[in-house]
């Protein structure tokens, strides 16, 4: 994801859906204060990251928990006054339970929610740029692919350089900076809500997915098939862990080292009939702390890749 200059308003939202009588409907917004109709969403706080905000609007907004799934794109356009924004959009599939546990109260902000079928919803949108990413959503509908789960690849944050460190490479620690870029990285990944968390048994890898284990409170495996050191002598088992993965079925973080992270994205794109082309193969060349989110499809997980989207820290 590029950094937006300063001038840019960054926001995120969410299509929430649910099955109805095996119809899908969506849940709209009503503002009071502006007298319209409209997703749920909202900016960017500082130090904040877009999936981040994304589900903490949604909580704020109608009293859902949710977990983002697949990225719906953007909308852009130009405030009053002329800055520009960019809202964030992912699909969040919401549980009767879920609905069940909502909080929501008619507030200052948001006068009441409403469930609509796609059809109603996009006739009662007050904005064009909600129903354009309602239109996409609805595209994910017709193919089949509304149900997703990601498969998340981490790289491990800023560590010691290898020439100042006298230890096996394997025990090499985050720097500062590392830590940082760690515990601002953890509320995106978290946003996932993964079931698994599986590292590297690096020093690094394992302090890195560290706040992630805090906030999801999911205990960290570490996996010596995901090693740098494994990957090196040959021994690595990247494509025995993936399997296990896809045929779960379920949210996952694989922690892991900038070598291994291309075989890691190879072997799902393998296993998903997936191209590997360009675009995906620039998604495994990740910066200390960047993430990219696979999302495969629960129902067609052998029709390839339903989106691929990459992230990072809010700290530089």
């Amino acid at each position: 994801m590029t950094a937006a200059g300063p001038s840019v308003v960054l926001a995120a939202g969410a299509v929430c859906w649910r099955m109805v009588d095996g119809e899908p409907q969506v849940l709209l917004v009503h503002r009071e204060e502006r007298a319209d109709t409209s997703l749920p969403k909202g900016k960017v706080d500082p130090g904040e990251t877009p999936p981040q905000t994304a589900v903490r609007e949604i909580a704020e907004e109608t009293g859902l928990s949710i977990t983002l799934g697949a990225p719906l794109g953007t909308t852009e356009y130009t405030l009053p006054g002329g800055r520009e924004k960019i809202v964030y959009y992912w699909a969040a599939e919401v549980t009767d339970d879920i609905v069940a546990a909502s909080t929501f109260t008619p507030n200052r902000e948001i006068a009441a929610v409403e469930w609509l079928s796609v059809t109603a919803a996009r006739a009662a949108f007050s904005y064009e740029r909600d129903q354009d990413v309602l239109d996409r959503f609805a595209e994910r509908v017709k193919s089949g692919t509304t149900r997703t789960f990601p498969i998340i690849a981490l790289r491990h944050g800023k560590a010691v350089p290898p020439a100042s460190w006298d230890g096996p490479d394997a025990t090499r620690p985050l720097l500062h900076h590392g830590l940082e870029q760690s515990q601002s990285v953890a509320p995106a990944v978290a946003a996932w809500g993964p079931k698994k968390l599986l590292s590297s048994p690096a020093t690094r890898c394992l302090a890195t997915i560290e706040p992630v284990a805090t906030l999801t409170a999911l205990p960290v495996k570490p996996s010596p098939g995901l090693s740098q050191d494994s990957y090196e002598d040959g021994t690595a088992k990247v494509r025995s862990i993936v399997a296990k993965r896809l045929k779960k079925q379920e949210s996952v973080v694989l922690c892991s080292h900038g070598p291994v992270l291309p075989a890691i994205i190879d072997a799902i794109a393998d296993a998903t009939n997936t191209p590997l082309d360009a675009p995906l193969r620039r998604a495994a060349m990740l910066a200390t702390s960047e993430f990219t989110v696979l999302h495969i499809s629960i129902d067609h997980p052998e029709n390839g890749l339903v989106a691929v989207e990459t992230h990072g820290p809010a700290v530089d």
